[in-house]
């Protein structure tokens, strides 16, 4: 009956608007499909390095990610550089990317910044640091930023104040171990709890740990599927970033309105009384980025190089051998508990050899991100504009025709009677206008570690 007829009309119309939508939905997709293969394909002028783009949207994204899942991260760039060469294109976190493992392409890159190239990071990583990060931020106020935390890390002031500020933790750290303790997890301790005095004059406590537990969820989210769902890794570091961020604007309200009679010497007082290019206060939110920002990068890269310095040096007797002696020379000049100086820091010749060493094989930042700002030729290449590169420093780092054929192997005499910031090929910190601020800072950190470890344990 009528029942009938409207049900089935009801059906065909059902029908229809799913047809419909399929079709919408496959001409979207040949639509990205043409755009993906016309926006990767060169026309005219030297070729694109070779290499694959993976999947259409996806890329090799998921490939990256899983190597870096592993014990071995290495085959994801060794495959593609047997393959392709020193410069080979891929596509990660949904851009064009020129991946470069040549020495010299990567310096040119780095000395290039604001010219031929500008710092730009996927969006994944983006939302986790914050746009006025002094990662990303660029220009005049950069410049400025990046001089104002060097101010604060460099070895007037390490001399001055820091040193024994970071004694006073490693000591505090180590006075309270037993017979086990979980190395990484006591160094991560200590360059947080360092990385938040230098930064907010906090001492250490229960507000410095619990804002410790948050960050470790939010690096987590660093190298992983950019999925914005609660139950994924990513969205479980993009909560921890809010809470952070919750807790460092408490911080920072409390401190502008305490401006006035405050008398800390902290990088957060500094930045409370900078100026933006346009002359006005920095606001809360710049604050913010700029700290959770400068947190990630004090926390995990230092205390990671502490741990696998010990790991190195348990697996090379001899190296810890010589360690010791010139840890226990210096010791036998203190009277008691008589803390270290500026002077015994610059005789410890051999430990600067164990960390360029672990810094070299084991860095954790295996190279940064840049934009081409318009077409760059190089190599018999072209770098297309708007394409990210990605100077791989580990690369270059575990390259044979750079370090011989121990390239791969702990060995820190190799650095004995050489200066590292004198070796083109040796690139921990970075380089060019955006060389890491805190490498004096991380080095000295290290250095009185591992004196109070090998002197102790």
């Amino acid at each position: 009956g009528k029942a009938g007829y409207f049900a089935m009309a009801e059906l065909i119309t059902v029908g229809c608007s799913g047809l419909v939508a399929i079709s919408a939905g496959l001409g979207l997709l040949m639509l990205l499909l043409l755009r993906w293969v016309f926006s990767h394909k060169r026309r005219g002028g030297l070729p694109v390095p070779p290499g694959s783009m993976g999947w259409p949207l996806l890329g090799e994204t998921l490939q990256l990610i899983s190597a870096y899942k592993t014990t071995n991260p290495e085959p994801f760039v060794d495959k593609r550089r047997a393959w392709y060469g020193n410069l080979f294109k891929t596509h990660l976190f949904g851009k064009p990317t020129i991946f470069s493992t040549d020495p010299e392409v990567n310096k040119f890159i780095l000395q290039n910044e604001g010219k031929l190239f500008r710092t730009s990071y996927p969006s994944s990583i983006t939302n986790l640091l914050g746009k006025h990060s002094l990662l990303l931020i660029t220009g005049n106020l950069h410049k400025k930023l990046h001089s104002l935390t060097l101010s604060f890390a460099n070895s007037s002031a390490l001399k001055d104040h820091l040193m024994l500020d970071i004694e006073n933790l490693v000591c505090l750290t180590l006075d309270g171990w037993n017979d086990h303790v979980l190395l990484q997890d006591e160094a991560k301790k200590i360059t947080f709890e360092l990385t938040v005095k230098q930064l907010l004059s906090f001492d250490p406590g229960q507000w410095s740990e619990n804002l410790r537990k948050e960050y470790l969820l939010l690096i987590d989210g660093f190298f992983s599927l950019p999925l914005r769902l609660p139950i994924t890794t990513y969205g479980k570091a993009l909560k921890a970033r809010a809470k952070v961020a919750e807790e460092l604007r408490a911080v920072v309200k409390k401190r502008r309105h305490e401006s006035e009679k405050s008398d800390h010497y902290d990088m957060l007082a500094a930045l409370l009384n900078e100026k933006s290019e346009e002359g006005e206060c920095l606001s809360d939110d710049q604050i913010i980025d700029l700290i959770l920002s400068l947190l990630v990068a004090g926390y995990d890269t230092t205390s990671t190089i502490m741990t696998l310095a010990v790991k190195f040096l348990t697996e090379t007797p001899q190296a810890l051998a010589e360690l010791k002696e010139e840890h226990e020379v210096i010791r036998k000049k203190k009277d008691g508990a008589q803390r270290l100086e500026w002077s015994d820091y610059k005789s410890m010749i051999f430990t600067q050899c164990v960390i360029s060493e672990t810094l070299r094989i084991a860095n954790i930042i295996s190279g940064v991100f840049r934009e081409a700002l318009c077409d760059v030729e190089i190599k018999g290449y072209t770098i297309p504009k708007d394409w990210l590169v990605f100077p791989c420093f580990r690369a270059v780092h575990l390259d044979e025709d750079n370090y011989s054929e121990d390239a791969r192997k702990f060995n820190p005499w190799r650095w004995q009677g050489k200066q590292p910031s004198n070796i083109g090929t040796f690139t921990p910190f970075g380089g060019g206008p955006r060389l890491c601020p805190g490498y004096e800072l991380a080095r000295v950190g290290i250095s009185v570690f591992l004196h109070h470890m090998v002197t102790l344990f």
